[in-house]
């Protein structure tokens, strides 16, 4: 389902869809998000562990767990940019697997392809400059797609997730790690005031950054609840979608199949 919404602009109509609590041009919301993390990714990796706690870490280390990627396997990482999940699958993918590395941000990918050589895990891994919502890869490449924190800052979401269900083979899995609505009682209200007093002074004092990091906080509050993301994906064909609502439902992993 679309977030977008239509505007008089002069003598047209002009499709525009939220950029945190802004409303913006489709056009420019990607060129935004592409400033956004230009900006942050020197420091991405060390903000995730101050902001989560390391918490993070665990998450991520769960999505993997529940992808049960084997050897010889082909992996798509969406949005991998830095690298984490990748570092994550590389061992479980061989030998003979080959993981591709796909972020819209051309300095994410440089942290992660860095990141994986430092630690000696290049042989097999691929990093691709791409938009998730049109990807560069034909239909059924791969047995299984991570798609960890992205998702929300996609201009269009659904898109990304046809894609997701066109390049998987029959049998293949889907992943999708983002944050999420809380579920536990009170939990929102504690959320609410670290995450919009307590994260753009961090980002504003770590990365240099504070107006990158309310966008941050402003594009988890615009994201769909774990409900009707389930939906989102079984729209985009994916079956036998489950939700595993994390650390209350701060986070939640959806995983979905390709049964076709």
């Amino acid at each position: 389902m679309s977030e977008e919404n239509l505007h008089e602009e002069g003598s047209g109509l002009e499709s525009t869809t939220h950029f945190g609590y802004r409303e913006v041009p489709e056009p420019e919301k990607e060129h935004l998000v592409r400033g956004v993390f230009s900006s942050v990714a020197g420091s991405y990796d060390l903000m995730n562990d101050l902001m989560s706690l390391g918490i993070h870490r665990l998450w991520k280390r769960f999505a993997i767990d529940l992808a049960r990627p084997r050897p010889g396997q082909r992996v798509l990482d969406l949005a991998g940019g830095t690298g984490d999940l990748a570092s994550l699958l590389y061992r479980r993918v061989q030998p003979g697997g080959h993981i591709t590395v796909s972020d819209i941000n051309p300095d994410m990918l440089a942290v992660g392809e860095k990141r994986l050589a430092d630690r000696g895990m290049l042989g097999g891994v691929d990093f691709i400059e791409a938009n998730a919502e049109s990807l560069p890869f034909p239909d059924r490449s791969f047995d299984l797609v991570t798609l960890a924190f992205g998702i929300r800052n996609m201009t269009h979401p659904e898109k990304a997730l046809q894609e997701i269900h066109r390049v998987l083979r029959t049998g293949g899995r889907a992943l999708v790690l983002e944050f999420s609505h809380p579920r536990w009682p009170g939990l929102q209200s504690l959320y609410d005031v670290y995450s919009f007093r307590i994260l753009p002074k961090l980002g504003e004092f770590v990365a240099k950054d504070r107006e990158s990091y309310q966008y941050l906080v402003e594009s988890i509050r615009r994201f769909p609840d774990q409900e009707t993301f389930r939906m989102m994906m079984e729209d985009a064909g994916l079956g036998r979608v489950d939700v595993h609502n994390l650390s209350g439902g701060i986070v939640a992993l959806h995983r979905g199949f390709r049964l076709d």
